[in-house]
């Protein structure tokens, strides 16, 4: 296929800078997430021409390990992954097996196919199915600024929660009351654990929404209610932090990881942005060439939503 928008996550800069922590093969062409059209067909595909708007879905499982029998796709024992085992979109073709691709109807762009999986999903999967997130809850949504922190914004509002949003500018609350936050917290002076229970009634939040890491990770733990959840997916800022087990058992709090999603997920997520149900959120588009500016706006966090390359 022709790539024609290719979405940039912060795991293409932790493979770059070495500390993805994910066994590489290099020489490793990045790229996840990306829509185009089909520039040729290989032999006995069928069902597919030249010519068709498909998104490819990144994650490959291969349908016969003990994972993939569970549905559990991205624990497959032989997972190939776009963009990290495979050759993914920073590029401007990429072969890829028909069986993995995603029809584009008529209404959904390029840019929304390269913005739409990763985030969504990956908000879809820890939500509903890790957080078993009920209608009404109170959801917090750390690095609510970020592309999965205004996916899950998103996601949380279409399950019927309530979301607080967390962020370090005002800029990025400002969006995030957007996309249908009804309270925020600007991190950089505010302290999530009070703020959370001013907005709370004292209460707290019943899942937290976290990808930060670090000293707001500490503080977003203490801001949860009795039975509480906080389900992790990144952190960036600290990957090793103390935890208090005297309040994590009184409390009978959950720490659950996350880590991307089912195949299943990942179509749905891809649905619910072509329904019109959920909106990728787009910072800018850059030029292939320009991927390493693209790379630094990422590491300086001066953007809102995702990051797309065009090549």
């Amino acid at each position: 296929m022709r790539v024609r928008a290719c979405g940039i996550n912060h795991v293409d800069i932790d493979m770059r800078n070495g500390s993805s922590r994910i066994p590489l093969e290099l020489p490793v062409t990045l790229g996840m997430e990306f829509g185009g059209e089909i520039a040729e067909v290989g032999a006995g595909v069928t069902g597919w021409s030249v010519g068709d708007r498909v998104s490819p879905v990144f994650q490959i499982h291969c349908n016969a390990c003990d994972m993939c029998a569970l549905g559990e796709h991205h624990h497959c024992r032989n997972i190939n992954m776009l963009g990290i085992q495979s050759p993914g979109g920073y590029a401007e073709y990429v072969a890829v097996p028909a069986w993995v691709l995603y029809r584009l109807p008529d209404g959904m762009s390029y840019e929304a196919a390269a913005a739409a999986q990763t985030s969504f999903c990956t908000a879809l999967h820890a939500l509903r199915t890790r957080a078993q997130m009920r209608e009404g809850d109170w959801v917090l949504v750390n690095a609510a600024g970020s592309g999965v922190g205004t996916a899950a914004i998103q996601v949380a509002r279409h399950l019927g929660g309530r979301v607080i949003a967390s962020a370090r500018t005002d800029e990025k609350l400002e969006r995030a009351r957007e996309l249908g936050a009804e309270a925020v917290i600007n991190y950089s002076r505010e302290n999530i654990t009070e703020a959370v229970r001013a907005a709370t009634g004292g209460r707290g939040v019943d899942i937290v929404y976290e990808s930060v890491g670090g000293e707001i990770l500490r503080d977003s733990i203490d801001a949860m209610t009795t039975f509480g959840k906080l389900i992790c997916i990144g952190c960036h800022a600290g990957e090793v932090e103390p935890v208090d087990f005297i309040h994590l058992f009184r409390n009978e709090w959950s720490l659950l990881g996350s880590a991307r999603s089912r195949f299943g997920e990942i179509v749905e997520s891809l649905d619910l942005v072509a329904q019109g149900k959920l909106t990728p959120v787009v910072h800018g588009v850059f030029p292939l060439a320009q991927a390493a500016d693209a790379h630094r706006l990422m590491e300086s966090r001066g953007h809102t939503g995702k990051i797309l390359l065009a090549p």
